[in-house]
């Protein structure tokens, strides 16, 4: 389902006494998160601050925000979650957010009637993600995200179309030892 604000990170820590801040970035690049111009602290987009430098520092981004200028004002939004407009977002035609992606249902491509249920979760293990699935049996199934698997996304109409692999949905053939 398309948002209107994405999750951006969130407000661990301050930085030095100017204000500046130390954010836990949960995106996948330093460039993405230093492309934003607004950020809110509101998942509505309320409280909007206007970015004045954000930078990378280690693992965490450093942000300074219009208006939070000592360790005290920012000391005051420690724990918050910085939001960004999804239209202020760039995004590669063909690629989607996983904040999106949770909640689609995962049909069958071949099959569209052939409903497995909604994706709840995104793993990443490094080598593809992986995705949680909670089948419409109400138990839990594990879907590599590779292209042999998902066929295609359409997060806009909440629904991705797979061709699963052999004993992921179904309880394959019993093994009997004699």
């Amino acid at each position: 389902m398309l948002l209107k604000y994405l999750e951006l990170g969130k407000i661990v820590s301050t930085h030095g006494v100017r204000g500046e801040l130390r954010v836990q970035h949960w995106c996948d690049s330093p460039e993405f998160f230093k492309s934003f111009k607004t950020v809110y602290l509101g998942k509505n987009g309320q409280d909007p601050y206007k970015v004045l430098g954000a930078r990378p520092h280690g693992n965490i981004m450093l942000l300074t925000l219009e208006g939070i200028n000592d360790i005290d004002a920012a000391n005051t939004l420690r724990g918050k979650i910085i939001y960004v407009e999804r239209d202020k977002a760039p995004l590669d035609p063909g690629s989607y957010f996983i904040a999106e992606l949770i909640g689609c249902s995962v049909v069958d491509a071949d099959d569209e009637s052939k409903i497995y249920g909604k994706v709840t979760d995104v793993l990443n293990t490094g080598a593809s993600d992986i995705w949680q699935i909670k089948g419409t049996d109400g138990k839990e199934y594990l879907l590599p995200s590779i292209p042999e698997v998902v066929i295609s996304v359409d997060v806009a109409n909440n629904i991705t179309k797979v061709r699963p692999m052999k004993g992921i949905f179904d309880e394959g053939e019993e093994i009997r030892e004699d």
